[in-house]
């Protein structure tokens, strides 16, 4: 055997079987993701000014520095460029006011990353979605400002000059009647919530472009369609049953579905690859649960969106789902 034939076997990498080769990489999902996320980011810009550019910056800028300094402390290698804690930024920017104090999604991005994904060991050890995790704890330490969301440039002539209500909010504290009338009729209403034109967080705007994402991520199979679909159907199916004053059957599902957090928890968090089961049941399990909490809270909660909960309930009991509903062992008979 020639010196040029030994060099080649011993530069070969030895691993178990099976041997799947593929292209992907962490970096490039994380990145596919951000990219997606991208045109709902700029058109909550467009809806809400600097101040949701300022929010955006500050979110994304303070979550890779924490990540950047805790590897550093800790003399781990440093995997900021991975698009990890830019995807987390991002999606706390995305679920918090535009308008919000600059010292607020400090804080949050500090505790997404530093408590919510650092102190589980880093990147595919937190068993709970870092970014609503950021949220949850802005929501419990400064309820107010994380309650009060900026106009819209088309809500201008509609409601005061500085705050409005969510459509969910509207919904909870004067009843669907009059969330019609405020925007005009039912066709109206669906338009403004379908494209966006609606006050709430970045990621409660435009219904539109987040569903386009969604499904570009189904299509690059980088998640399953079970969890959006499950989640966003079981959603419809509570609030269509129990959500009206008539009695059963006479809630409006489409109002659900395109109000809040749903669209953007459904595609972009509940969805997470590491706090979620591994099995295909135990995701459709997890998304029902999630849809379901969520309409609890909706209909019976004091809080009129329940989103970000639901999904952190249920990334409590994944490893329950994923010990009650076990994989098939590789080469056995299903």
């Amino acid at each position: 055997m020639s010196a040029e034939s030994k060099l080649e076997i011993g530069t070969l990498a030895v691993s178990t079987s099976p041997h799947i080769r593929c292209d992907e990489s962490i970096a490039k999902i994380m990145w596919t993701v951000n990219a997606v996320l991208v045109p709902a980011a700029l058109f909550s810009i467009y809806q809400f000014g600097l101040p949701a550019l300022r929010t955006l910056v500050i979110c994304i800028a303070v979550s890779m520095a924490t990540e950047y300094f805790i590897q550093k402390w800790q003399n781990k290698p440093i995997t900021v460029n991975d698009g990890s804690a830019f995807l987390t930024g991002l999606l706390l920017a995305m679920n918090i006011p535009a308008n919000i104090p600059w010292y607020i999604p400090v804080v949050g991005s500090v505790a997404a990353i530093g408590i919510a994904k650092h102190t589980m060991g880093g990147l595919g050890y937190n068993i709970f979605n870092p970014a609503l995790i950021g949220r949850a704890f802005l929501l419990a330490s400064w309820p107010i400002a994380m309650t009060t969301w900026p106009t819209p440039a088309g809500w201008a002539n509609k409601v005061d000059a500085v705050t409005a209500a969510t459509p969910l909010g509207i919904l909870k504290l004067q009843g669907y009647e009059e969330l019609v009338k405020f925007f005009g009729d039912k066709t109206d209403m669906y338009m403004s919530l379908f494209l966006g034109t609606r006050g709430g967080s970045a990621g409660e705007t435009s219904a539109v472009l987040l569903l386009l994402g969604g499904l570009y991520l189904i299509y690059r199979k980088y998640i399953n369609w079970q969890i959006p679909v499950c989640m966003i159907g079981t959603v419809g199916i509570i609030t269509w049953a129990f959500g009206g004053n008539g009695g059963l059957f006479t809630g409006d599902p489409l109002l659900n579905i395109l109000s809040g957090g749903l669209i953007l928890g459904a595609f972009f968090m509940a969805t997470d690859m590491v706090t979620i089961p591994i099995t295909i049941k135990g995701q459709i399990i997890f998304a029902v649960g999630a849809g379901a909490l969520t309409s609890l809270i909706r209909l019976i909660g004091g809080y009129p969106e329940g989103v970000c909960y639901a999904i952190l309930l249920m990334n409590c009991v994944t490893p329950l789902i994923d010990r009650l509903v076990r994989p098939v062992k590789f080469g056995a008979r299903r």
